[in-house]
């Protein structure tokens, strides 16, 4: 398995990987070129949990691919959602204090009210999902995907507003990969779902850059990893509503 490619696992993800040797921070930008194909296959163990509880009901399915969602990536994602929620409701407009509140370790209100907004958002729209005849369970596959094809996306196309992981992430990404990786899932998304489908996820991404550049002016580690949640619970409610 490629150096990168187990740094992407085990930077993303909570799948025991090998300890490198001789790391280097470098490598760790690099291994970003990986990040949907680490998508990909957090969708594929949401697929085996969607099979696993279609034994039971709709609802007990939707909660093992809540649970395994969660277990997956342990939550990392949810913190930088929580922690960009905090910052923008007590910063004020104010740049200094936004990058404050995000460094702040606590979970405040704002933050918990996006976490649980998140965690509905998903809950319900995957029971939807598994019990419509009309939508295909290959969506849960791809969403992960583009979410992550986003965090790269984002880091390459906007300006860090501080140092850190967002920063480090800036490096090392050639344009070109990024074009590949969206053609090939645009590919695979209106071949196993829909044209529409396939045009709302990268909507969703253009949409979430589109904000940060209004109202942060570039981008963070938080604002990438809220960036993931909030387009992976944008392209589920778009089903809905397609």
């Amino acid at each position: 398995m490629p150096r990168g490619l187990i740094l992407a696992f085990g930077f993303l993800t909570r799948i025991p990987m090998p300890v490198l040797d001789d790391f280097r921070e470098q490598e760790l930008s690099s291994s970003a070129v990986w990040f949907p194909l680490v998508g990909l296959s957090i969708g594929l163990l949401l697929l085996l949990a969607v099979l696993l509880g279609l034994n039971a009901n709709h609802w007990v399915a939707a909660l093992l691919v809540m649970l395994v969602w969660l277990g997956v990536t342990g939550a990392l994602h949810l913190d930088g959602a929580a922690d960009m929620a905090d910052a923008l409701g007590a910063a004020h407009r104010d740049p200094e204090r936004l990058l404050a509140v995000m460094k702040d370790p606590h979970t405040g209100s704002f933050g918990v009210v996006a976490i649980v907004a998140i965690l509905l958002s998903k809950l319900v729209t995957v029971a939807w999902i598994v019990e419509s005849s009309e939508v295909t369970l290959w969506v849960l596959l791809l969403i992960p995907a583009w979410a992550r094809l986003g965090a790269i996306f984002w880091s390459h196309s906007l300006e860090p507003i501080a140092a850190g992981s967002g920063e480090r992430f800036k490096w090392q990404i050639p344009e070109q990969t990024i074009w590949l990786w969206g053609i090939g899932l645009f590919i695979v998304t209106f071949l196993a779902t829909s044209f529409l489908f396939a045009v709302t996820a990268v909507a969703s991404l253009l949409l979430w850059r589109a904000y940060l550049k209004w109202r942060l002016g570039g981008m963070s580690g938080d604002c990438l990893g809220a960036g993931i949640e909030y387009c992976e619970c944008f392209m589920l409610l778009a089903l809905g509503l397609l």
